[in-house]
């Protein structure tokens, strides 16, 4: 008979492939799906945003109330809704019966009930293989498990590249067979082997307010990398500021809370065992560092490498993905090894080396052209896959290692809203300091660009065109030029030769104009990650002898230091 560990194992390995699959090709079909609901790009990036944004906020709102929750009423229980609401969602985004802006915001919708699904997922599937591998197997076990995950991912970039060309609701409709057997199998095979606290009661308080100041402080992030009157990003914008402000003080509000309720939501004496602290540290900084890298990377690729290496905008978003497989490679092959290294070394050597890899990676990328040579990219992002794959699975097991069983579905869902907080934020970090340095600089460049030439008719429209507007469009797979002319007056555009038209509509004009100071504020932005890597490392070698709680009997693991 198979043991229980891994039917466990299976089972959530399905629910994170699953996942990843999901992510990678919404994010590679977003051109086709835009095209086919008819919404256009230069004056609907709001819905990008949200489209790619709101599961992540949804999902870290919710992963620390699932928890929760999970420990009282069974982790299994919470998992297998999961499962059935991620298919249930999936289905409607399948259906979406809008156009236009009413089927964008249809979209965003679904994906919200999709984030519910995904957050009873993640704040339960590594509880639930901690309890079901022993302590010394756990770090192969989740390492393992996001190995699988990460083949999610590169199936996402395929299938998603596939499906996209042929009609665009396939690419949701690909989840639900996946939905259907997990959920059915979670239901079959899954076992509840801690037995739930039903004794305690919800934490009403804690969660209001959680939720409400969680929800103000990443919405305010997202709506600050939108412009706001003729700024290029909103950061000034007052509705802004306030969320932030607010968001920031009514999360004060709530760890104060937390001290007093008998039952709290959020776990606080969990951060006073330093590993699950340091773990948890490191996570919200690695996450600074690393959550915006991915898609900056496919910007890069998508507005300007690509282009200049003969690929039409129709197809930069498939392309970025397969080559960014070394990213996801190097994360695939080292992600096994070091949970299976962790389980006998610990974590702290380990996890403290991936991240110097990881930020030694982002200071290598700094020193790259744009035109860049692609085999030294690749070489480049391999080895950040490599130090992000030491890092993910001996931290994950050092922090669920350092939980106590009765607190591990808590202690999970604090693990997986620090990712996704600490992924929405890098997100919005990176994108405001590539948007502000555009807006700086783009201008300037466009009209010498367009005066060398012969359009100079044209610098009051595209010089107006905001950064952000620019580069979602070649993000979507529009030439931005292309779509700039579409809107001009008659007058304006039946002036233009045919000739400038071809030239400044070509694949290599736009990319050769913007090219610097996007790299520019790369550059910028690598540092900065770079700075936060070695910050997490820092936090990382800090979380001192690993502890291991196990029926309350508490160990230490040989190969650590003091």
């Amino acid at each position: 008979m198979v043991q229980y560990k891994w039917i466990a194992l299976s089972n959530t390995s399905l629910g994170v492939f699953m996942g990843f699959m999901n992510a990678n090709i919404v994010l590679i079909s977003l051109p086709a799906i835009f095209r086919g609901i008819g919404v256009n790009p230069f004056n609907s990036f709001q819905y990008l945003l949200w489209i790619l944004f709101g599961y992540s906020i949804v999902s870290a709102i919710l992963v620390v109330n699932v928890g929760r929750i999970s420990d009282i009423f069974g982790r299994v229980r919470m998992y297998n809704l999961g499962f059935l609401i991620f298919t249930v969602a999936s289905i409607l985004l399948y259906l979406t019966p809008g156009q236009g802006d009413v089927a964008a915001l249809q979209l965003v919708i679904y994906r919200v009930i999709q984030a519910v699904g995904g957050a009873l997922l993640m704040a339960n599937s590594a509880a639930i293989l901690s309890e079901a591998f022993p302590p010394k197997e756990r770090g192969f076990a989740l390492g393992l498990n996001g190995v699988i995950g990460i083949f999610g991912g590169v199936a996402g970039i395929i299938i998603g590249g596939i499906l996209a060309s042929i009609y665009w609701r396939d690419v949701f409709l690909v989840n639900v067979p996946i939905g259907i057997l997990g959920t059915i199998w979670s239901m079959k095979s899954l076992k509840q082997l801690s037995k739930p606290e039903r004794n305690q009661r919800i934490d009403i308080p804690g969660n209001v307010l959680f939720a409400v100041s969680l929800i103000l402080i990443l919405v305010g992030i997202t709506y600050g990398i939108l412009p706001y009157g003729n700024q290029a990003t909103g950061w000034s914008n007052p509705y802004v500021i306030s969320a932030i402000v607010s968001g920031l003080a009514l999360l004060g509000v709530f760890l104060f809370v937390e001290t007093k309720v008998p039952d709290p939501m959020f776990r606080l004496e969990l951060f006073k065992i330093r590993a699950f602290s340091m773990a948890s540290a490191s996570v919200i900084l690695a996450q600074l560092a690393f959550g915006g890298l991915q898609l900056m990377l496919v910007l890069l690729l998508q507005a300007i490498w690509l282009p200049l290496h003969g690929y039409s905008y129709e197809v930069t978003p498939f392309w970025a993905g397969i080559y960014l497989l070394p990213l996801l490679a190097g994360f695939g092959i080292m992600g096994s090894i070091a949970g299976k290294l962790s389980d006998r070394y610990g974590a702290r050597t380990l996890a403290t080396l991936g991240l110097v890899i990881l930020g030694v990676g982002l200071l290598g990328l700094t020193t790259l052209p744009y035109n860049f040579n692609y085999l030294e990219f690749a070489t480049i992002i391999f080895f950040m896959g490599i130090g992000n794959g030491l890092f993910v699975s001996p931290n994950t097991a050092s922090l669920m290692n350092a939980s106590p069983p009765q607190h591990r579905g808590s202690a999970s869902g604090i693990r997986a809203m620090l990712t996704n907080t600490g992924s929405t934020l890098s997100i919005g970090v990176f994108f405001t300091i590539v948007i502000e340095v555009l807006y700086l600089v783009l201008p300037t460049t466009l009209s010498t660009a367009l005066t060398s030439a012969g359009a100079p008719q044209l610098i009051p429209y595209m010089t107006k065109i905001p950064p952000t507007a620019a580069i979602f469009a070649a993000f979507l797979g529009y030439n931005p030029v292309s779509a700039i002319l579409s809107q001009l007056p008659p007058s304006v555009a039946s002036s233009i030769p045919s000739s400038v038209v071809s030239t400044i509509t070509a694949n290599t004009w736009f990319p050769n104009v913007i090219a610097p100071a996007f790299m520019q504020a790369l550059r910028i932005a690598f540092f900065t990650a770079s700075g936060l890597s070695f910050a997490a490392a820092v936090a990382s070698a800090l979380r001192g002898k690993t502890v291991i709680y196990e029926e309350r009997v508490v160990e230490t693991t040989r190969g650590q230091g003091k």
